[in-house]
Order: C-alpha cells, then structure tokens, then sequence
C-alpha cells in the first residue's frame, strides 16, 4: 500500500501518525502492508511529516507538481489553489503498481490521506 499524505502546515508527527492509524483501521490493514508515504514537494519542509515517516520505519517522497497533475483524481482537492489536482491521491496513485484508490482520500483533522496499490 502507498500511502498519499496531504498536511496543513505545521502539522506535528503524532497528528500524522494518528491519521495514518486511523486509514488503516478503516482499510482492515495494519503498518506492515505501507510500502511508501508520498507527499507534494510543497510538504517537503514539514517536520511532522519527515519524523512520521522516520518513526515508521518507511521513506517518504516529495513528488514534483508535473507529477501530481499527471494523475486524473475522483476528489476536488484544496491544493487547486496551488496549481494541484490534489495531493493524497496522486501522490498514492503515482507510487502504486496497480494505479487503484483502495481509500479516496479523507481527512483526518489537519492531514488527508489517500491509500493506493
């Protein structure tokens, strides 16, 4: 599974770690199915996000604006006013082998999450 990670800024690990727990739970998955996180390169700065990841145990990557918009997504997504399509979404699609949302992305107080394979 690939994990897409939107976050409003200044969002802390523990607020990420909580999100992802919780996509989990609600796919019936636990923290050994995550392959990878993504995120926008707009979230490459973000602390809570790196130190999320760091705690995992996964790597985290920063996908270029080209990238994220190369993906069609079924969600509006706020990072419109970025240029972006979205940001959870493409970014689990972009990172998946079988390019198939298996969680829409949702949000999760100040971080949205999408799960792809």
């Amino acid at each position: 599974m690939y994990f897409g990670i939107g976050a409003r800024r200044g969002v802390s690990s523990q607020e990420v770690l909580n999100a992802i727990e919780a996509a989990l739970e609600e796919v019936g998955r636990d923290k050994t199915d995550i392959r990878m996180l993504a995120s926008s390169t707009l979230k490459e700065n973000e602390t809570g996000l790196i130190e999320a990841s760091r705690e995992l145990g996964f790597e985290i990557k920063f996908l270029p604006d080209d990238v994220l918009n190369g993906f069609e997504v079924p969600s509006d997504s706020q990072a419109s006013r970025f240029g972006l399509k979205g940001v959870a979404e493409p970014a689990a699609l972009a990172l998946s082998d079988n390019k198939k949302l298996i969680l829409k992305k949702k949000v999760y107080g100040r971080i949205t999450i999408a799960i792809a394979e």
